[in-house]
């Protein structure tokens, strides 16, 4: 492996705890809605809520299109309202991963940093800029405003130009086997798996450098 020049990570759960941010949302949903409900029926509507998100890959007006019909909401909300209340309270929700702010500051010293995320561009920067960690990176392209988005290896290429810096020369960090590690390696990147809810899928042909459960392991690593 030669000489690394640049860091890129994912956001969603890599960056910032997906898991706990849902949560965190899915509460406040619950809490606005169904305030006179068990705390019981309140938490079983919240693990349902995390079910039906699918780990965030359900396009969002389909799920609150499916909540309408699943619930006898004591004040129907119109699907606006909860795409709303969605756009702003999922943001105000973000949450970093443990040891993210450390680790960050760690790499800025020896690489270019980079992050590359899917997702609609005002809810991704909303939460980049929620966690106060824009100023970290010296480039940050987000699918819906670049066209493009992962697996596909236009995106890495897009980072790649704007960190001026050759593929073997980078190392991507993120959770989603496919997304991230297969569509990096098949852009010429270096990866490291960020193992947290998505599962290895055998089929996969690009092998990671290195697997990690904790971001702190990174700096034990690189």
């Amino acid at each position: 492996m030669r000489e690394i020049k640049a860091l890129i990570f994912d956001l969603d759960n890599t960056l910032l705890d997906r898991t706990k941010t849902f949560y965190q949302f899915s509460t406040k949903l619950i809490e606005k809605y169904f305030r006179e409900s068990s705390p019981d029926d309140k938490m079983r509507m919240i693990n349902q809520i995390i079910e039906m998100d699918q780990d965030g890959y359900k396009d969002k007006k389909q799920l609150f299109s499916e909540l309408l019909e699943l619930y006898s909401w004591p004040a129907t909300p119109s699907h606006d309202e909860l795409m709303n209340f969605y756009n702003h309270e999922y943001v105000e929700s973000a949450v970093l991963m443990d040891h993210a702010f450390k680790v960050i500051e760690h790499f800025r010293n020896k690489y270019k940093i980079g992050l590359i995320t899917n997702g609609r561009t005002d809810i991704q920067y909303g939460k980049i800029d929620k966690l106060n960690i824009r100023s970290y990176f010296d480039t940050i392209i987000v699918s819906e405003e670049a066209g493009v988005k992962k697996p596909d290896p236009r995106i890495f290429n897009m980072a790649l130009a704007q960190l001026n810096a050759a593929p073997e020369a980078c190392i991507y960090i993120g959770d989603h086997p496919v997304n991230d590690i297969e569509g990096a390696s098949r852009a010429g990147l270096y990866t490291i798996w960020m193992k947290v809810n998505q599962p290895w899928k055998d089929e996969l042909t690009a092998k990671p450098i290195h697997t990690v459960t904790n971001l702190s392991e990174l700096t034990r690593l690189l």
